[in-house]
């Protein structure tokens, strides 16, 4: 794995852990901002042919 797709993979993890916190603690404004940087990363990896598993496989 190269370094790109490593940082970008692990991107997307932070993301995922910071949306779920956002979710949990009732931060609307961050659940939104963090949804979209995540749409945002999940778009640039199928742009570049990264393969990203579900949350949780």
């Amino acid at each position: 794995m190269d370094a790109f797709t490593a940082g970008l993979l692990q991107r997307i993890r932070t993301t995922q852990t910071d949306l779920t916190r956002a979710r949990e603690t009732g931060d609307d404004y961050l659940v939104e901002v963090e949804q979209a940087e995540l749409e945002d990363l999940h778009r640039l990896a199928a742009e570049h042919g990264v393969e990203v598993a579900a949350p949780g496989a």
